[in-house]
C-alpha cells in the first residue's frame, strides 16, 4: 500500500498528528491521540455523563438508604432497649452506618482504586465537621424544644445524605472514580462491544437494529 503523507484529528483535543502513515494508520493515530488526551484528563477530576452522574446517585441514595436501616436499628436498640443517653446511642449508631456506606460506596458507588487510609481521612475529616453538629441539633431539638426524636433523626440523615455525597464526590473521589477492578473490567467490556460493532461495520454486514427494522417493514408486507 502506497504510503502517503496524512493528518490524524484527534476528536478529543482537536489537536493535529502530521506523520508519514498508511491508510490504515489513521485511525489508529487519531485513536491514540485520544488514549493519550484520556490519559492527561484522567489525572484531573472526573468528568461523568449525566446517565453516568444519574446512576452514581441513585446507587448512593440506596446504599446509604442500607446505612440508614443499620443506623436506626442500632439507634433502636440502644435507645428503646438498653436506655442509654439519646446522643450517645445516636454517635454510635452513626459510626455503624458510616463503616457501612464508606466499605460499599467507595466499591460500587465511586469504583475508586485510591488509597484506603487516605479515603478514610478525608471522610473523617467531614465527620469531625459534620458530627459534633448533628449531635448538638439533635440535643437541642430533642431536649430544649422537645421534638419527636425519630423525626430528628431523620432529619439529620437526610442532611448527612446529601453532604457526604457532595463531598465524596467532589473531595474524596474527585480524581479517582471509575479507577478499580470493577470499573475497568466494564470498561473492557464495553470497548470489546464496540470493537465487535466496528468489525462488523468494517466486513460490511448489516447494522442489527437496521436489520430488525427490516424485517418488521416485511411482515408488516
Amino acid at each position: 500500500m502506497e504510503e502517503k503523507d496524512k493528518k490524524a484529528f484527534c476528536d478529543g483535543c482537536g489537536e493535529e498528528s502530521k506523520e508519514l502513515v498508511v491508510d490504515s494508520d489513521v485511525e489508529e493515530a487519531a485513536v491514540a491521540c485520544r488514549t493519550k488526551d484520556d490519559s492527561e484528563e484522567g489525572k484531573g477530576k472526573v468528568k461523568l455523563t449525566p446517565k453516568e452522574t444519574f446512576i452514581q446517585v441513585l446507587k448512593f441514595v440506596l446504599f446509604s438508604c442500607g446505612a440508614g436501616i443499620i443506623q436506626l436499628g442500632a439507634f433502636t436498640l440502644m435507645n428503646e432497649i438498653i436506655r442509654w443517653n439519646y446522643w450517645v446511642s445516636y454517635l454510635i449508631a452513626l459510626v455503624l452506618s458510616v463503616l457501612y456506606n464508606f466499605t460499599v460506596n467507595r466499591r460500587y458507588t465511586f469504583k475508586s482504586a485510591n488509597n484506603v487510609p487516605l479515603a478514610m481521612a478525608l471522610v473523617f475529616l467531614f465527620y469531625v465537621a459534620f458530627t459534633p453538629y448533628s449531635v448538638w441539633l439533635t440535643d437541642f431539638l430533642t431536649m430544649d424544644k422537645g421534638w419527636n426524636e425519630y423525626l430528628v433523626l431523620f432529619i439529620c440523615m437526610a442532611q448527612n445524605l446529601t453532604l457526604e455525597f457532595l463531598w465524596c464526590r467532589f473531595v474524596v473521589y474527585a480524581k479517582s472514580i471509575n479507577t478499580n477492578k470493577l470499573a475497568k473490567k466494564g470498561k473492557q467490556e464495553e470497548n470489546s462491544e464496540e470493537k465487535v460493532v466496528e468489525e462488523k461495520a468494517a466486513e460490511g454486514s448489516p447494522d442489527p437494529s437496521e436489520e430488525n427494522e427490516k424485517n418488521e417493514g416485511n411482515k408488516e408486507e
